[in-house]
């Protein structure tokens, strides 16, 4: 034999291949940027680009002061001063806002002034209400910096990137810190979410690939209780975990949040191939004790090669479906667990068998010699006998339980953001839930209009827009130059005026209206809402969004005001829009690779088997396992998001195997002769053993993403293992049943 000729070859390559493996692990960074998942070339990219370009790549960092007094007390006040001059005089922030930031738009004896909302910090309760009654009066404070009940108030930072995240962070925490204070304080925003991610990544990575390696041990231990028997399936397992983690570098990636599940699954999926030569093996060495081990590795080989051979390919196109995903970490994940899959396969038929073949054989098996009666024996046997007497009962059942799953579909959601990736009780998400019922919403939409800034058109089509969004019921707050002009406005005319609460009617009198402001009060308060040369305005929406659709709204309403007959040029971008392309790049994703796995298990099946019906029916379990898992994420609540995303393509890749193991067993005892309820008892009792072993050291695999610090990965383990019991069922049940019901021809064909 090859193997056996060659084995020191084989064993020499394999532990080479490994070695220089394992030097690309040191070189692996993470990214846990979320908005770098997606392509340059998605439009809410481009639109945040070019608006970053003209006012500055900066992201909003929030910090939320709950106080369930009166955030007006004077010692909350000084907390708020001394936390946002801290930030203020640091050059890491562009800009800061807060109730010691905002400006209060005033005039005194026909003089337009602008002082800021507290110039001295009230001390007595007399104080503390007409402050109270003036922040009221202020559309650029009251209800953006402070709540309305006065007991939240909220301190907006704008970092510009200058420095890491941690750094960044670490500063933050610090300077909270030093100014201590009644009242809790809650952070959120991008760098307060890439820094935690980085650090759950890491702490990922060092408890579960451990855990893992542990658990699939044991697992292995308590399958075969035989040294050699766990040797070397998860030597296999070691091996192709290095291996495939040890490509992204090569590839010039970096380790996302996805990521974290590429060493699992291969410690999940890599014992598959190597699990039936050791279950082939003690099966062998039990019922066939005058075969030696050299021999005993010749039949296995001949036995198993095609459809361990047929497996892998199979499992390897599943897998492969991610590649036609939309998001980068998912198509990274696809090629190198593929590969990773595909190093698996080779040792499992080269290193596997050529190692054995210098071991010496074990004791025998009492369960598999008739001495002994394992469960797993007698609930195979079991499952035998129900089927081959019910066969049709057994088909009505997955019928009903089909159905019920499905049902589910119809509460099925895609999640609007990315918030639970940190998780519920997070200050991340605290702060979040507070901002989104205290400060109109934690979402920020940037919309760029090229034109004449201090044309009165343009300033009352944005006036317009502003009074279509707020109406909007997940709208707080729309804010652009037309916002502070109308409150100039204010300042400069009597109440009674028609000119009070307007836009002025000429462009001069816009000019000067901006040039008050300017002279009075601080110029760059403007650059946040217009250029230099006064042809790009800014204007910020901000609002909150429990689905999709909640977003679409809020574009939609922009795009009626906004006609596509406007003669201004409309940008809409920032960090929302980049969430919402995201979450619709999922649902796409998620379609292009179910779609593809699917039709592509279906031609590699009838090619394998020679027929179009093997392709079909081979395809039930598929669909019934990922259509019940997606209608049991609908019962349970359960969101589709990007990692829940890559279960269908996983799942089908993974499940195809089992029914190809039953499809292959029962050709094998129908071509001995034997008649169908025979043949799919002596298949359960056979390779149902092995099947069952693989699929549950398979599912004790992914049980250890249950220790994960992400909550959508703990969702996703949860959802693969039942996904892959359900593929586990139908190959062991639903297609004995489907076979001995309609008897499809290819099954009687010879090999």
């Amino acid at each position: 034999m090859f193997v056996v000729r060659y084995r020191w070859w084989i064993i020499t390559a394999t532990i080479l291949i490994v070695l220089l493996s394992v030097v690309q692990l040191f070189r692996i960074k993470i990214n846990p940027d979320l908005e770098s998942y997606l392509p340059d070339t998605m439009l809410s990219r481009q639109h945040s680009k070019q608006i970053n370009e003209i006012f500055g790549d900066a992201e909003p960092l929030l910090i939320v002061i709950d106080n369930e007094d009166d955030v007006l007390h004077a010692e909350t006040l000084e907390r708020i001063r001394g936390i946002s001059e801290t930030f203020d005089a640091d050059s890491r922030f562009d800009f800061v806002f807060s109730l010691f930031q905002a400006k209060n738009i005033r005039s005194e004896e026909g003089y337009m002034l602008v002082d800021p909302v507290i110039v001295d910090i009230p001390q007595t309760a007399e104080e503390r209400e007409n402050l109270r009654d003036e922040i009221r009066t202020n559309e650029l404070a009251y209800g953006l910096v402070v709540s309305e009940d006065f007991k939240t108030a909220l301190i907006i930072l704008s970092s510009n990137k200058s420095a890491p995240d941690d750094e960044l962070m670490s500063f933050v925490h610090e300077t909270i810190a030093d100014h201590p204070g009644p009242g809790k304080i809650y952070v959120t925003g991008q760098p307060f979410m890439r820094e935690d991610v980085n650090n759950k990544i890491s702490r990922d990575l060092a408890v579960l690939l451990p855990v893992g390696l542990l658990l699939m041990f044991i697992t292995l231990w308590l399958s075969f209780r035989e040294l050699k028997a766990v040797f070397l399936p998860f030597s296999v397992v070691v091996f192709s975990t290095i291996v495939c983690v040890g490509l992204i570098p090569v590839f010039g990636w970096e380790l996302s949040i996805i990521g974290v599940l590429i060493p699992i699954m291969m410690i999940a999926i890599a014992n598959n191939y190597g699990v039936y030569f050791i279950a082939r093996y003690q099966d062998m060495n039990a019922n066939a004790p005058h075969l030696s081990m050299q021999r005993i590795v010749q039949y296995s080989v001949e036995y198993l090669t095609k459809p361990v051979v047929f497996c892998g390919l199979t499992t390897i196109v599943g897998i492969l479906g991610l590649v036609t995903h939309l998001i980068l970490p998912a198509r990274q994940m696809g090629v190198v667990t593929s590969i990773g899959i595909a190093f698996a396969l080779l040792a499992s038929l080269l290193f596997v068998p050529a190692t054995m073949s210098l071991m010496k054989k074990g004791k025998p098996q009492k369960d598999l010699t008739g001495e002994a009666s394992h469960f797993f024996a007698r609930l195979l046997t079991s499952t035998g006998n129900i089927i081959t007497k019910r066969p049709k009962r057994v088909l009505g059942f997955f019928v009903v339980f089909f159905t019920i799953c499905t049902l589910g579909l119809f509460f099925f959601k895609v999640a609007p953001d990315n918030n639970k990736v940190l998780p519920e009780k997070h200050q991340f998400n605290e702060a979040i839930r507070i901002i989104d019922k205290d400060f109109g919403g934690s979402k920020m939409l940037n919309v760029m209009i090229e034109g004449d800034a201090k044309d009165p058109k343009l300033l009352n089509k944005l006036i317009e827009c502003e009074e279509k969004l707020t109406a909007l019921p997940q709208v707080g707050s729309v804010t652009s130059l037309a916002t502070v002009v109308v409150e100039i406005s204010k300042a400069m005319n009597d109440p009674d005026s028609e000119a009070y609460g307007k836009i002025p009617d000429s462009r001069e009198a816009v000019a000067q209206y901006i040039l008050l402001y300017s002279m009075d009060g601080d110029p760059e308060d403007l650059e946040r809402f217009v250029d230099f040369n006064y042809t790009n305005l800014l204007m910020t929406i901000q609002f909150k969004a429990d689905k999709i659709a909640d977003i679409d709204e809020v574009l939609d309403n922009l795009q009626t005001v906004f006609g596509d007959d406007s003669p201004y040029q409309i940008n809409p971008g920032g960090y929302a829009l980049v969430e919402k392309e995201l979450s619709e790049a999922v649902v796409t994703g998620q379609n292009y690779s179910l779609i593809f796995a699917f039709f592509a298990i279906i031609i590699l099946l009838a090619i394998i088997f020679r027929s179009i019906t093997a392709g079909l029916m081979g395809s039930i379990p598929l669909v019934f396992a990922v259509f019940c898992t997606f209608g049991l994420m609908g019962w349970l609540g359960i969101e589709l998001n990007i990692v829940t995303a890559l279960l269908s393509s996983i799942s089908i890749g993974l499940g195809v195997d089992f029914t190809i193991h039953i499809f292959w067993r029962i050709k094998w005892e129908l071509a001995l002769e034997k008649d169908y309820p025979e043949a799919i008892k002596n298949t359960l009792i056979t390779i149902g053993r092995g099947i069952t072993i693989n699929a549950f050291s398979v599912m004790m695999g992914f049980a250890v993403l249950f220790l994960s610090g992400f909550p959508l990965i703990r969702s996703f383990a949860f959802l693969i293992i039942i996904s892959l019991f359900l593929c586990l069922i139908c190959a062991l049940v639903l297609i004995p049943a489907l076979s001995l019901v309609f008897k499809p021809k290819f099954l009687e064909k010879s090999f």
